[in-house]
């Protein structure tokens, strides 16, 4: 179990706080939340586990940090960026979203960090959660350039769900090839059912 600990403000910390933050990104991008402790951590950043609580008041702490800090990477959202057709658009998230999982982490905090979690780690189950209902809504917003609301809404709901499973596929030793081969098929759906997509997603 992973209790905070109360942050000590005396001593000098003999680490870099912001390459340990990148240390315990890379960990916990390639084994979750769960998959990682504190061991592993202290081994990794070459501090003693007093150091770590000092610094960060526990390992949730740490991984908070973690994963501010995973979520400033480029990802998925940039992908749109530029887009000039819903296509375009769809194409570059996922890319994008692939570009993003397929590197030597291959693995996404957002999606599969910690998906499902024990009543001591539910307060970080609920903040992922959160995160990832707002991931929807900007990709949403970002959709919202070629459909309705609503539209765009069901619209991000798939694409988002499509790339949890991409995340997944990938920790599990998918390659780039199998994932774009996924986007292809994406693509082939949404223009089947409309061409841009509007005739699919504009109405229920």
């Amino acid at each position: 179990m992973d209790k905070p600990r109360p942050r000590r403000s005396s001593g000098p910390r003999t680490f870099d706080r912001e390459q340990a933050v990148d240390t315990a990104m890379r960990l916990f991008r390639r084994h979750g939340y769960e998959g990682v402790s504190v061991a592993d951590l202290t081994d990794a950043i070459g501090i003693a586990p007093p150091s770590l609580y000092a610094a960060f008041g526990s390992k949730a702490g740490l991984y908070r940090e973690a994963l501010d800090r995973f979520t400033a990477l480029p990802g998925a959202l940039d992908g749109m960026a530029n887009a000039e057709t819903l296509e375009q658009a769809v194409l570059g998230l996922l890319g994008a979203a692939i570009d993003a999982v397929v590197e030597e982490e291959r693995g996404c905090m957002i999606s599969t960090g910690l998906v499902e979690g024990g009543a001591t780690h539910e307060e970080l189950s609920r903040e992922l959660r959160e995160r990832r209902l707002a991931l929807r809504g900007k990709i949403a917003v970002g959709l919202s350039h070629w459909l309705d609301r609503p539209a765009a809404d069901r619209l991000s709901a798939y694409l988002l769900a499509v790339q949890q499973g991409m995340a997944i596929q990938a920790r599990d030793g998918a390659t780039r090839d199998d994932l774009m081969a996924i986007r292809t098929e994406v693509l082939k759906g949404i223009a089947a059912k409309g061409g841009d997509g509007s005739a699919s997603y504009a109405k229920p």
